[in-house]
């Protein structure tokens, strides 16, 4: 039997979604986004984050994997923009990669992103979104504009789905909403 599990309700993009609470920590709680399957809210968030960023013109749109990727494809339809996805290990086939070092509050290790050989050069003298689900600690997003740079664009945006924790910390990001953090 599952247990039941307390949930956060919210709206965005005029969507009604309830997102269950997992501990992270001892006494902290958070709202967990993950939307693999919810094919629903991953094409609203798109449509109401490609309005947000058309005045930003980006060239290219970054994201790490994995859970952000059906996000960005959809964003990318809807913008008719390429994009790059991080990968969190590395392959033989994809040669020099780039890489820099992420501390997700979801796995509370660190990761190392890489950017594929293949694609710096989609990156080389553009301008980039990073786009992700949620932005909690920053340290993803500080990796993937680290990355980013490094492999010569310009980051003109950071975008999500969501906010989380301190709402003024992250004043710069495009977001649709903002998820507190739940303490005991």
């Amino acid at each position: 039997m599952t247990e039941q599990r307390e949930t956060h309700r919210v709206e965005v993009a005029g969507l009604v979604r309830e997102f269950p609470l997992f501990e992270v920590a001892p006494g902290v709680r958070i709202a967990v986004v993950n939307i693999l399957g919810d094919t629903e809210l991953t094409q609203y968030a798109a449509k109401e984050l490609a309005k947000q960023l058309a005045d930003r013109n980006p060239e290219v749109l970054v994201t790490a994997e994995a859970k952000s990727i059906p996000l960005v494809h959809a964003l990318s339809t809807v913008m008719d923009l390429p994009y790059v996805v991080l990968r969190k290990s590395y392959k033989p086939y994809m040669g020099a990669a780039l890489e820099a070092e992420t501390l997700s509050i979801t796995t509370g290790k660190p990761q190392t992103l890489y950017l594929d050989e293949k694609d710096r050069k989609l990156l080389v003298g553009r301008q980039a979104a990073i786009i992700d689900d949620v932005i909690s600690t920053g340290s993803t997003l500080m990796g993937m504009r680290l990355i980013t740079e490094k492999a010569g664009a310009t980051v003109v945006a950071q975008a999500a789905i969501f906010t989380e924790g301190d709402r003024a910390k992250w004043a710069d990001v495009i977001a649709l909403g903002h998820l507190p953090v739940f303490t005991d």
